[in-house]
């Protein structure tokens, strides 16, 4: 199995003792996380970067537990968003358990474990989310003041040979014409790499494409905007009638989840 080496950074001792703190907890406790966000973005593509938090990625059916671990060491914790994400802070740092993204997709499961890589992480053996999920989750992130459409193209870059292309397209499933439109753009953003994404995924995706272009078009009023941001879109599901695609069977989101994660908007303006 692939391992990746740990990259030093500039974040205050106290940050990383909580975040070693926190890790050290859980895995006394035997409780399962995977590494995510900036700390496994940077050694899958070698773009360093320090964000405000440390993203623990943890199954639905455990986040309760894994909240209660921290709680008992110390830690403030809340279940944010009970859709996908919790929360434990120490002082104004904080570790985000996640369990989907915040559109209700990409929710982790078990190949998310069966597929990790090792690593070391503020000098602490760990596991990092698979790249193929983190391009899948990080694929629908389109709000106006955050867009990850870059991260994407960055890990294509850095990981295309490598990457379980049937999984990746498979993890997308009806919604993978936003995979073959970062492909497209990826082809853009590097003309000469282009060729990195094996010929036989862009084939099937655009066969797809052909397909579904020669077929009649869906007689429902349905808006998927919603699946790519939480924000931009609602309009189309207020006063112009679109269905909500959240609403779908597959995406792990209530009626009151929208209604919550609608609202957290005015309170932190930042979607994830």
């Amino acid at each position: 199995m692939e391992k990746m080496a740990e990259r030093p950074g500039p974040l205050a001792p106290e940050t990383v003792a909580f975040y070693q703190e926190a890790m050290a907890a859980l895995k006394g406790a035997g409780a399962r996380f995977l590494v995510g966000g900036a700390y496994a973005y940077g050694p899958y593509t070698g773009i360093e970067r320090h964000t405000k938090d440390l993203d623990l990625f943890v199954l639905p059916d455990e986040c309760g537990r894994i909240l209660e671990i921290l709680a008992e060491a110390g830690y403030r914790c809340e279940l944010k968003f009970p859709h996908w994400l919790g929360k434990a802070w120490k002082g104004d740092d904080f570790v985000d358990l996640i369990y989907s993204s915040g559109s209700g997709l990409a929710v982790v499961d078990e190949a998310w474990f069966a597929h990790a890589v090792e690593a070391r992480v503020f000098d602490t053996d760990v596991r990092l989310i698979p790249a193929e999920e983190m391009i899948w989750s990080k694929a629908f992130i389109m709000e106006r003041e955050r867009y990850d459409g870059n991260d994407v193209a960055h890990l294509l870059r850095a990981r295309a040979g490598s990457l379980d292309w049937r999984r990746l397209i498979d993890r997308f499933g009806p919604r993978w014409r936003v995979l073959l439109a970062h492909l497209v753009v990826f082809g853009f953003v590097y003309p000469g790499e282009r060729g990195a994404v094996p010929e036989a995924a862009m084939a099937e995706l655009l066969e797809r494409l052909r397909a579904e272009g020669a077929a009649p078009s869906p007689s429902e009023r349905l808006c998927q905007g919603t699946l790519l941001s939480r924000q931009q879109y609602l309009m189309d599901i207020g006063p112009w009638g679109y269905r909500d695609a959240r609403l779908a069977p597959d995406v792990r989101m209530t009626a009151e989840d929208i209604a919550r994660w609608t609202a957290g908007i005015a309170e932190d303006g930042t979607p994830r």
